[in-house]
């Protein structure tokens, strides 16, 4: 007999302060809670719900009560049953059984995961890919998120053994946005509709904590956009800067949570305080984002399923999974790239593992096959993030060989072949 499906609820607030003492205040008095991305339907002015089990619920509205911690809604997280994923599709015995464990919230191992992104029988992977496709379409709906990334400056003061921004990349030209610049661009870009600008660059700090402040507060007064940093590490202080300047979102991905192997790869960083800075940036109220790569030299399917394990421990919004890619100029040049399926297979189990967070169909994928981004979005995925890099600069941020530009027309074009939706938001073009 299979036990039946944990109850859940979500509690939204008003806002990021509320919900952040909210959680703390649970947490405080014992409360298993969660933070997890607001459901697309829910319409909350705050993007993070806290998700905890039906019998907690009476005890933790009651502590918000008394705390005079305001709440917004309360909605009964929908049950989704693997039958109902899976439709008529007839699996294995064993299969169904680690798939409702997963998708029911029952006490699960890595060896599950592990199983799931080791199948290789064709109609074992149709049974994966439609049951993360089927959540995907439950929990977030059909349409299509579309972020956009500027590109801002390709130095970095890291050696990351896969990345071509490399400081000892000597071969590769360096550029640096100036600060109109990237404003003018982020104005391009809202004038499109899109409503999230992702400010990305190595780890560069030549602009300093003065000058990111000055830029996000002049991109918010002039376009409302919600504000997307992935910078690298930052010092405590500066995450704060960013974020009372107006920064909502923060990328700092993980890549391996395999400690050897993430050495070895970042020779000059250190996996547990990449872990603190991930920390640091939801205690100060960030929608955080992380990932990690496919098919690094030395890597394991258990290594992939630890991975998601701390997606999902770490509470991320964002989920960045994409192949690995040699780049020019690194001591991985000549590595094998990232395998395509194995990447699919990690972003179907992350999306079953963790639900509600936001999955990209990434460039990276695109660059080894662009039918294979296309792919990503019937397995899980449910956004694509533009390459918005003005173009005497894009060619020169050469993280990887071969980079594929990811532009809106052919975002668009793949979002009607699939008979998905286009978000609202996007003006005519």
């Amino acid at each position: 007999m299979c036990k039946m499906a944990r109850e859940f609820y979500l509690i939204l607030c008003p806002s990021t302060s509320h919900m952040l003492r909210s959680h703390k205040l649970l947490t405080g008095h014992g409360i298993p809670v969660i933070q997890v991305p607001v459901p697309p339907s829910a319409g909350t002015v705050c993007s993070t719900a806290l998700k905890l089990e039906s019998i907690y619920l009476k005890q933790a509205l009651e502590i918000l009560r008394k705390n005079h911690v305001l709440t917004d809604k309360l909605i009964k997280d929908d049950n989704i049953g693997i039958e109902r994923l899976l439709g008529n599709l007839r699996q294995k015995v064993f299969l169904t059984q680690v798939l409702r464990k997963i998708v029911n919230e029952l006490i699960y191992e890595e060896k599950d995961l592990e199983y799931l992104l080791k199948l290789e029988d064709k109609e074992d992977l149709t049974g994966l890919f439609s049951a993360a496709d089927n959540l995907r379409r439950a929990v977030i709906g059909d349409t299509v998120e579309i972020r956009a990334a500027i590109e801002f400056s390709n130095f970095c003061q890291k050696n990351c053994f896969y990345c071509g921004l490399r400081k000892h990349n000597w071969a590769l030209k360096r550029y640096r946005m100036t600060l109109p610049e990237i404003v003018d661009q982020t104005c391009r870009l809202a004038a499109l509709g899109i409503r999230t600008v992702i400010l990305q660059s190595g780890e560069d700090y030549r602009y300093d904590q003065d000058s990111l402040v000055r830029l996000i507060k002049e991109i918010k007064n002039k376009t409302g956009m919600r504000i997307t940093l992935s910078l690298g590490e930052r010092p405590w202080r500066e995450y704060a800067a960013f974020r009372k300047a107006g920064a909502n979102n923060y990328l700092l991905k993980i890549e391996t949570t395999n400690e050897d192997l993430f050495k070895k790869l970042h020779p000059d960083d250190d996996l547990q305080e990449r872990m603190q800075h991930t920390l640091w940036l939801k205690e100060l109220g960030y929608i955080v984002g992380s990932g990690n790569i496919i098919g690094l030299p030395g890597q394991n399917a258990l290594d992939i399923a630890r991975d998601i394990l701390w997606f999902k421990k770490m509470e991320v919004h964002m989920i960045g999974i994409g192949p690995f890619v040699p780049a020019q100029g690194t001591p991985l040049a000549d590595a094998p790239a990232g395998d395509i399926l194995d990447t699919l297979k990690a972003m179907a189990v992350a999306r079953l593992v963790c639900r509600n967070s936001f999955i990209p169909s990434t460039t990276a994928l695109a660059t080894l096959n662009k039918e294979a981004q296309k792919t990503g979005l019937t397995v899980g995925a449910n956004t694509i993030m533009l390459v918005s890099t003005p173009m005497e600069y894009k060619k020169d941020y050469c993280i990887y060989n071969n980079k594929v530009d990811v532009n809106l027309e052919w975002a668009l074009s793949m979002i009607q072949e699939l008979g998905r939706e286009k978000p609202r938001y996007l003006k005519e073009v």
